[in-house]
């Protein structure tokens, strides 16, 4: 009797495991939406008239410029065991232009690993250029739980805008991460680093 009861609560276990797979998988997918250029605009970015400095999570941070960015989730990755992670929990790939288009994509194959952003093509469908100065890897540090809880919700395929700051962070250990002031590096130091005040899913 006990036999049967715990192999039925197993079965059940399995059949809830499974469901809760599946439903993380649909909630999660990427998405490709209809071929068509999804965000037309480049990202905003403007000087600062006066300094702000302030601390977060035993760092210091300087903010460098304001930056406005709409544009399209190219790769999410979510960071728990690194040194970055204790600010910077998750990184977004984010394209505009061209790379926010579905036709172009689908001939771009996009990762993400070590907080670095990689793409690779048989044949450009655009030129190289433009790929690099259209797209980016961007660690992002939530100003709040809610906006936190935002980014690591967002889906590959998705139209965002993000608000914030391009920033400079250190730690008391001195540790550093540095943002980049241009769209048009790239390697290491070419990623953004954005204070997030503001995530807004747009499609």
């Amino acid at each position: 009797m006990l036999a049967a009861i715990r192999d039925n609560w197993l079965r059940v276990a399995a059949v809830a495991a499974v469901c809760l797979g599946g439903w993380n998988w649909w909630t999660t997918r990427p998405l490709m939406p209809p071929p068509g250029i999804g965000v037309q605009a480049s990202p905003v970015q403007q000087s600062l008239s006066q300094p702000v400095r302030f601390e977060h999570e035993g760092h210091r941070i300087e903010a460098l410029a304001s930056f406005d960015i709409t544009a399209r989730v190219l790769g999410v990755a979510r960071y728990t065991l690194d040194r970055a992670a204790q600010v910077s929990p998750v990184d977004l790939a984010l394209g505009w232009g061209r790379m926010s288009d579905s036709a172009v994509l689908e001939r771009v194959e996009i990762s993400q690993s070590g907080r670095f952003y990689y793409w690779r093509v048989r044949e450009f469908p655009i030129p190289r250029r433009e790929i690099e100065a259209s797209s980016a890897n961007m660690h992002m540090i939530p100003a709040s739980e809610q906006v936190k809880a935002q980014l690591r919700a967002v889906r590959v395929g998705k139209i965002v805008r993000v608000r914030g700051y391009l920033v400079r962070v250190e730690g008391r250990d001195g540790w550093r991460l540095v943002s980049s002031l241009t769209r048009e590096d790239t390697g290491a130091g070419a990623c953004e680093v954005i204070w997030v005040e503001s995530v807004e899913v747009q499609t």
